[in-house]
């Protein structure tokens, strides 16, 4: 049932701005499902949950993926409406790190609910990393996304660079687009690649799409799609990360998706930033061109950089690999 109800705090990935995802899942006596919802910027997942579970949740049992929270906030706390609706037990797998969001499950004991924390389902922290890791550090969690060949090139020595990897790569990056709260490229890109940098050819119940961040001191010509209304933009004119992580904190944003070129993106990678990255490798070769990695100042094989593989997924004759810093991120 926690899976369940992690399937569904899936769902809101991009729609919750800087809130966490979060599934829940109500059970009654019989192991039926009698209420299932997830946070999508309005009410939260539980509420949503036991209000379709209506008078049958009175003695059920409620799964939910995050502790639940037990203050006012937009919406009342979810303490309160778990206790009026006279649920028995809950049943959650990650406890709330935010000081003015936690100790739901201290409230809910006190009120005679019985308590079970389950932490032997680590994807479920895994699904909700990039908020937990804003809460944790006070930055948005940042994936590089780089599209490559087998030896690592990001373009032909020409500058030519569509399309490397194929359809099923591409629709897996617009996924990732829309899970996010903005996407940040260089003026190097925005200059050789005039992208949109929108998702494109998914479904999405999202109101807006991610905002557009373009990091550099460059001018970017007015008739370059970055100028058009399908996302906000915002042009930092600055090199320096200080700025940058000064206006993710003023806009709350919860996960960057990186496109940048491979100067921004070691940048960002040798001061630290980079918590992720997801490589679309295709089965392929160019033997020159652009890399997508530049110096890293390692001149010794004990200086390299090393990650940790989360997962390997294959897409047709492509290898989609997602890299974390550390083993359990």
């Amino acid at each position: 049932m926690l899976k369940r109800a992690n399937e569904l705090a899936c769902l809101g990935l991009g729609l919750t701005g800087s809130n966490p995802i979060v599934g829940a899942v109500v059970v009654d006596s019989a192991g039926n499902i009698i209420g299932e919802g997830f946070h999508k910027s309005g009410p939260h997942a539980e509420v949503v949950a036991l209000e379709q579970a209506g008078q049958s949740a009175k003695g059920a049992t409620l799964f939910v993926t995050l502790e639940p929270c037990k203050h006012h906030g937009k919406t009342g706390p979810c303490t309160e409406a778990i206790i009026k609706a006279g649920v028995a037990k809950v049943v959650y797998t990650v406890s709330d790190p935010n000081d003015s969001a936690g100790g739901g499950a201290a409230a809910l004991s006190a009120a005679g609910i019985e308590l079970v924390l389950n932490s032997e389902l680590p994807e479920v922290a895994y699904s909700n990393r990039a908020w937990l890791h804003k809460i944790k550090t006070g930055r948005p969690y940042f994936i590089w996304k780089i599209a490559t060949t087998l030896d690592g090139r990001t373009a032909a020595s020409d500058g030519s660079s569509k399309w490397i990897t194929g359809p099923e790569s591409r629709a897996a990056v617009s996924h990732l687009r829309s899970e996010s709260s903005a996407i940040l490229i260089g003026t190097g890109t925005a200059l050789a690649d005039n992208p949109n940098l929108i998702p494109r050819d998914i479904e999405t119940i999202r109101k807006t799409n991610p905002v557009r961040i373009v990091m550099g001191l460059s001018e970017v010509p007015n008739d370059f799609n970055l100028h058009n209304d399908a996302a906000e933009t915002v042009f930092l004119r600055s090199h320096d990360f200080s700025d940058l992580l000064n206006l993710f904190r003023e806009r709350d944003f919860t996960q960057i998706l990186v496109e940048s070129g491979s100067e921004l993106g070691t940048a960002l990678l040798s001061a630290g930033l980079i918590d992720e990255l997801i490589i679309f490798q295709a089965a392929s070769l160019l033997g020159s061109g652009l890399s997508f990695i530049g110096d890293l100042g390692a001149t010794n094989i004990k200086e390299k950089m090393d990650f940790a593989i989360r997962d390997v997924t294959q897409f047709g004759n492509e290898l989609r690999i997602t890299l974390t810093k550390e083993k359990g991120n």
